[in-house]
């Protein structure tokens, strides 16, 4: 399959600017360049103003192209520069649950993990309620962020429509690489947290490997602090056979 992800510059060329695509783009945009207010993503940021995220547009939403672009971005994103992701646009429809979008993001990844060709890592748990668990696709590990029109006070993970951002875990490791970097990277995502959402930091967020946390619980965070569900799933893919409610259920 062809490259569908595209680069900064490509979406203008390649969509007009009355498409939902570029509508979509335009908003994640004026996130990514605010001065005023500054996302609290810094990684994100700076993969933004370095041309370093690329960006897919999917309708409908196929998990299985999805798959396969993701295939493709995680064989190539090393070239792309030290804080690339690959940020995943769908079409805005009318707003559901938020936990519908939950189960939905879970759906998703389940159908990723039958979907994929290469052996889980042998450094990543297999079972999800483990410090050491990281979503794993194409042989690398990825930490996942789901943004939806249903977030209402928690600004920093809202979207006008379904969207999942794939990180690289090595992304984290470079930037992250000394206790002093990390502490420094930590603390000002959290100040920048606490002037843009409408609640408190999540008390989820966490750092990866710290024996209470789980990084599960980080893909998607409620609209405030009170509300915890459990992940769906012991372990992805419990066996490789994608079936049709998978794929309704990600629709």
């Amino acid at each position: 399959m062809s490259r569908l992800y595209l680069r900064k510059g490509e979406v203008a060329s390649s969509y007009a600017v009355s498409t939902w695509q570029s509508v979509m783009f335009s908003e994640f945009e004026a996130q990514m360049s605010s001065e005023a207010r500054p996302f609290p993503c810094v990684f994100g940021v700076a993969g933004y103003r370095q041309d370093q995220l690329r960006y897919l547009f999917l309708d409908p939403f196929d998990v299985e192209v999805l798959g396969a672009q993701l295939a493709r971005f995680v064989a190539e994103s090393r070239s792309h520069g030290p804080n690339t992701s690959l940020i995943v646009f769908t079409r805005p429809r009318p707003v559901q649950t938020l936990e519908a979008y939950y189960r939905k993001m879970w759906h998703t990844l389940d159908h990723l993990a039958r979907l994929d060709k290469s052996p889980w890592p042998d450094t990543i748990p297999e079972q999800i309620d483990h410090p050491m668990w990281e979503f794993s696709f194409a042989g690398e590990p990825i930490f996942v962020v789901c943004s939806t029109p249903a977030h209402v006070t928690r600004q920093s993970r809202r979207s006008s429509a379904f969207m999942m951002t794939f990180q690289p875990r090595w992304v984290f490791e470079k930037i992250l690489g000394t206790e002093k970097a990390a502490a420094a990277a930590f603390a000002e995502v959290r100040k920048r947290l606490i002037p843009y959402d409408s609640t408190s930091p999540s008390p989820l967020l966490g750092r990866y490997g710290d024996a209470d946390g789980r990084e599960y619980k980080q893909y998607f965070l409620a609209d405030d602090n009170q509300t915890e569900v459990g992940c769906p799933f012991a372990k992805l893919a419990q066996n490789k056979t994608s079936s049709a409610k998978d794929r309704e259920q990600a629709a």
